[in-house]
């Protein structure tokens, strides 16, 4: 693993997540054929975006994160930007893909999510109406 990407723990993980920065983690596993295949391009990525945050998932070494975040496959991409899952997907996305991805991620109004995320919240507790 290079410099570029963060390993995350449960130790570490509110620390490196919540900083309320931009990180894009990769949820994968040893013996996890797609996820080696994935490995280089989402270092590739973390070499040309220094201002994000890369950060690895190990999901047999920390299978509460894992769980916390209902990762069913690996590799599984998810995207947090000031404490918000903003994307997620499972599969390993072929260069072009994840550049896209960051670059959806970069554009989108966080002051947009926020308030969909509270409205969700909201009917969440009225009921399911």
């Amino acid at each position: 693993m290079s410099s570029s990407t963060v390993e995350l723990t449960k130790e570490n993980f509110d620390e490196v997540v919540s900083g309320g920065g931009f990180v894009l983690i990769d949820f994968w596993a040893e013996w996890c054929g797609p996820c080696r295949q994935f490995a280089p391009v989402f270092e590739r990525a973390a070499g040309k975006h220094d201002d994000l945050v890369f950060a690895k998932v190990d999901t047999e070494a920390q299978p509460e994160l894992a769980a916390a975040f209902e990762i069913r496959s690996i590799p599984t991409l998810m995207v947090v930007r000031e404490n918000i899952a903003v994307f997620a997907q499972p599969g390993a996305l072929p260069e072009a893909a994840l550049e896209d991805v960051i670059r959806q991620a970069r554009a989108l109004d966080m002051d947009e999510v926020r308030a969909s995320v509270a409205k969700e919240q909201g009917q969440a507790r009225d009921g399911d109406e």
